[in-house]
């Protein structure tokens, strides 16, 4: 069976890149094998070993899988898109402001 080629922006390509470094360096900071994360998280070697390389065909499961087995660092994506200033800025642009009432002569 084929499988998809992922295809993603060169920036996007580079963020992952970083952050598979920053799970291989945060493993290594920790002095846990490679042997370990995989057992932890229930996935291969192979695919670890992707995840510290960044590519982008590996699941986000995989990706939180393996930082939950680096003692619980998969509690860092609930900060994914948590801040969302262009989404603030585009949702209080369209905001209608109502207009009041006109005072009644008495």
């Amino acid at each position: 069976m084929n499988k998809k080629k992922v295809i993603i922006m060169p920036d996007t390509q580079r963020i992952l890149t970083q952050m598979g470094s920053n799970i291989k360096m945060a493993r290594l900071r920790r002095g846990i094998s490679m042997e370990t994360i995989c057992l932890r998280a229930g996935i291969s070697r192979a695919t670890l070993w992707k995840i510290e390389n960044g590519s982008p065909s590996v699941s986000l499961g995989a990706y939180a899988a393996s930082l939950h087995a680096l003692y619980g660092m998969d509690k860092e994506l609930l900060k994914v898109a948590s801040d969302d200033e262009l989404g603030r800025l585009i949702q209080d642009r369209n905001l209608v402001v109502g207009k009041r009432a006109r005072k009644k002569a008495k």
